[in-house]
């Protein structure tokens, strides 16, 4: 509480005692409220208090403070609207005097207390604050206090916002600005802040002020040599700096500064906000005095000429002209080298290069949009006969999306958006640093244009992949159908097979025809040929010794039931028993005493369905004689067949040929091409 306050207090008691001890006298008017309480803004006419008076009796105000009362009957009203801030004191002392013809009584007093609202905002006495605090300044280092005013004299609550909590308030009621993190000026040189306030009781105001905190640069930091790579170690920044390196022609003295790299000698302070000017410094590797370094600008230069053999190292300080005690060192590598007449040279001054947007990493560019062909640049070197430096190397100078290999290819290194980039790129001479350049302009080309070759696009390509999946299941259903013949068809192909053992068994061996041999064709049997020989009764008709063969079938064959069997022939065939000889015919017995030969028939038989072994004259066994197969015609007529096979007959007595076995396979239930095959033995 104020002093104002507690005067207006005990004024109030005072004079609440001296109308209480009048009061108690007799009076011709009195109120039962004489100390009532009155809210500023009041309206014109609002009853203050309310006054009992005898009969007869006249009131008159005596004492009226700022004329802001006035009598409405036997009522106290306000008569002006009262304001609290503009009063000098809240507490209003009203006298009346009430006579009656022949009496007068003391003084009504009434203490009229004006009570204060809420009804005005709190002010900041700026709407802007300008601040400053130095870099690293400890947590809890106190800024300042800004505080709003309200003439209402309520309470006021304060709220800070800091971005990124660099600072706080005391507290809520005091808006004491405090640090709350450390300050660093290169990540963090200016905080713009919001403090607001707000009142109390309602209706609440608020107000509000921006606040720019400077951050100060502090000399905390030794110079930097550049380039470099800054690195935080706690709340402290370091930058680092590997060197530089350079090269110089032996006994050579250059006249101009060394052109180092990645560039000239240059620091700067580390407190970038400072700025102070930096000094350089030979310290080492400059014993000869060959070198002298400007210790304004870095630049190293030399004072005569080199005559020893490289590398030579120079240690080079860089310090703050005002505080020398703020120091970085560095080196500077020099490689003595032979000077050559010709630095590396492209072979075109520009190149112009194409690329699709939707290329892979690591792709390389093209040389038109219609070809497949990588662009590669050159570079040649006069000093070289063949004009092949091997210590020649490329690169893309200022552009990190493309990169050059040894070979002159150029690769992207990441991916292109469509458009294009003008580039420049470096040959250098690795050996002695020696260079020239080029330009390169690549065209970034938009995905959907057409690719290398200029006809197919990916929509293109993707029409051409449906085809070729078309195609290829065609040709899986064309496999499967003749999968599907040759399977059905394995019967035919079986018969073939037992034809070339027959033909084989037939031109026997070096030991001459095997003993007990049989020979069937189960699917010649039941022919209606009255005139030949089934294969099984041709097997078990006896062999007698005859000019082609010299021995006769063992008596044990005949009873053993399971002879061996030779490929191609049933097992059933060769256990049967050998039908009785009295059932032949006279013919098959003439036969029998002939010289055995495993045929079937001799007649060549073309009906339809009929199928015969057929042999043109009779054959010696032992006989061997080559085997050739001669693909014909089975929709042949008979008539043409014969004179083919006289034909036939002729060349093969001419050249020796004894016998013929022809194969006819025909089939009555299908249309299939027929296949005939003829063995001359």
């Amino acid at each position: 509480m104020d002093l104002k306050h507690l005067n207006l207090t005990l004024r109030t008691a005072f004079c609440l005692l001296v109308v209480f001890s009048i009061n108690a006298s007799g009076q011709l008017c009195t109120t039962e409220t004489n100390s009532p309480v009155f809210k500023e803004n009041n309206t014109i006419g609002q009853v203050v208090a309310e006054i009992t008076v005898q009969d007869g009796v006249t009131m008159n105000i005596i004492t009226n403070p700022e004329e802001a009362f006035g009598l409405n009957g036997t009522n106290l009203v306000a008569v002006k609207v009262l304001d609290y801030e503009t009063l000098d004191n809240n507490i209003l002392l009203v006298e009346i005097q009430c006579t009656r013809p022949g009496e007068t009584s003391p003084l009504l007093r009434i203490i009229v207390t004006v009570e204060d609202i809420n009804d005005n905002p709190p002010v900041f006495a700026q709407s802007h604050y300008q601040l400053e605090v130095p870099e690293l300044s400890p947590i809890g280092t106190s800024v300042e206090k800004i505080e709003a005013t309200d003439l209402d004299k309520f309470p006021l609550n304060y709220t800070l916002h800091s971005p990124m909590g660099e600072f706080r308030l005391q507290s809520y009621l005091n808006p004491l600005i405090l640090v709350n993190k450390n300050l660093d000026y290169d990540t963090t040189p200016e905080v713009s802040l919001m403090l607001y306030v707000e009142d109390s009781p309602p209706p609440v105001h608020t107000a509000s002020a921006t606040i720019t905190v400077t951050i100060i640069d502090i000399n905390n930091r030794p110079p930097w040599f550049q380039p470099c790579t800054e690195t935080l170690i706690g709340i402290s920044k370091i930058c680092l700096n590997t060197g530089y390196q350079g090269t110089v022609n032996l006994t050579e003295q250059a006249t101009e500064a060394l052109t180092l790299e990645p560039g000239p000698v240059h620091a700067i302070d580390g407190d970038k906000g400072r700025n102070d000017p930096i000094n350089y410094r030979l310290l080492s590797g400059n014993e000869d005095g060959i070198f002298s370094i400007d210790p304004n600008s870095g630049d190293i230069t030399m004072l005569k000429a080199v005559d020893v053999a490289g590398p030579i190292v120079l240690t080079v300080m860089a310090y703050e002209q005002l505080t020398p005690d703020m120091f970085a060192t560095t080196t500077v590598t020099l490689q003595v080298v032979i000077k050559s007449l010709h630095p590396p040279k492209f072979v075109k001054s520009s190149y112009e290069g194409f690329i699709s947007e939707d290329a892979d990493v690591g792709s390389m560019v093209l040389e038109s949009k219609n070809s497949n062909k990588p662009l590669q640049v050159l570079a040649t070197d006069d000093d070289f006969a063949d004009g092949k430096n091997p210590s020649i190397a490329y690169e893309v100078v200022g552009s990190n999306d493309f990169r050059i290999t040894t070979e002159g290819f150029i690769l992207i290194v990441r991916s292109l958006a469509p458009g294009t980039a003008d580039l420049q790129m470096r040959v250098a001479d690795t050996t002695n640093g020696e260079f020239s350049t080029a330009s390169l302009s690549v065209e970034v080309t938009p995905d959907g244009l057409p690719g290398p070759g200029g006809e197919f696009g990916s929509e293109d390509m993707a029409a051409l992949g449906a085809t070729l999946a078309v195609v290829l299941l065609i040709c899986l259903v064309i496999i499967g159908v003749l999968v599907y013949r040759v399977k059905r068809n394995s019967s035919d192909w079986k018969k073939l097979s037992e034809a070339s053992i027959f033909r084989s068994t037939l031109n026997g061996g070096s030991a001459g025809p095997k003993d007990g041999v049989q020979y069937i064709n189960d699917g010649f049997q039941g022919d209606e040929d009255k005139g030949s020989l089934n294969s099984k009764e041709a097997a078990e008709l006896p062999l007698p010794q005859g000019p082609g063969l010299k021995r006769s079938v063992p008596e044990e064959l005949e009873k053993q039931s399971s002879a061996p069997v030779p490929l191609g022939l049933s097992s059933s065939d060769t256990s049967s028993p050998p039908e009785d000889s009295s059932s032949l015919s006279p013919s098959d017995t003439t036969d029998s005493e002939k010289e055995v030969k495993p045929i079937l028939t001799k007649e060549r038989r073309m009906e339809d369905g009929y199928k015969a072994v057929w042999f043109k004259q009779d054959i010696d066994p032992s006989v061997k004689e080559e085997v050739v197969i001669i693909p014909d015609s089975g929709e042949m007529d008979v008539g043409q067949e014969d004179d083919d096979n006289d034909d036939d007959e002729e060349e093969e007595e001419e050249e020796g040929v004894t016998g013929m076995n022809r194969f006819a396979r025909r089939s009555g239930s299908d249309s299939e091409d027929e296949e005939t095959m003829t063995s001359d033995l």
